[in-house]
């Protein structure tokens, strides 16, 4: 068996020079990552938090039917880890307090119990606002 090889260690790339070129005149309004930015939803207000583990689309589904719903909340998607084999909505209003909307963790077999139908979410959201 021939002898294992030294890895070497990686080059680190350069400090990238700033230049006022570069800069955003908005105030880098951007950013923030793409997840994190509610498209045409930006601003004070109530945020709702989806926390996902594998299925994207039904996020995805989620979020589009809440931003048709009420147009200025603000939906990020995973801004932490998440939990393994969660699906979970929760409604962070503007005092701090989290209300949830939606948990499937303990939802199912089979395996489309776990996540909701997009409207009845939506109708939760309207109804814990008001």
């Amino acid at each position: 068996m021939a002898p294992k090889g030294r890895k070497r260690k990686a080059k680190e790339p350069e400090a990238k020079a700033v230049n006022s070129e570069d800069v955003k005149p908005n105030g880098g309004a951007n950013t923030l990552p793409k997840r994190l930015r509610g498209e045409g939803s930006q601003g004070p207000g109530p945020r709702v938090v989806i926390e996902h583990w594998v299925y994207r689309r039904n996020a995805d589904a989620v979020s589009q039917a809440l931003r048709r719903t009420i147009a200025n909340v603000v939906v990020e998607i995973n801004p932490e880890t998440p939990r393994r084999n969660s699906f979970e909505v929760s409604l962070v209003k503007e005092d701090g307090r989290m209300v949830e909307l939606w948990s499937g963790i303990k939802k199912g077999p089979p395996r489309k119990l776990k996540f909701p139908e997009p409207e009845k979410v939506a109708d939760m959201l309207k109804s814990s606002l008001v």
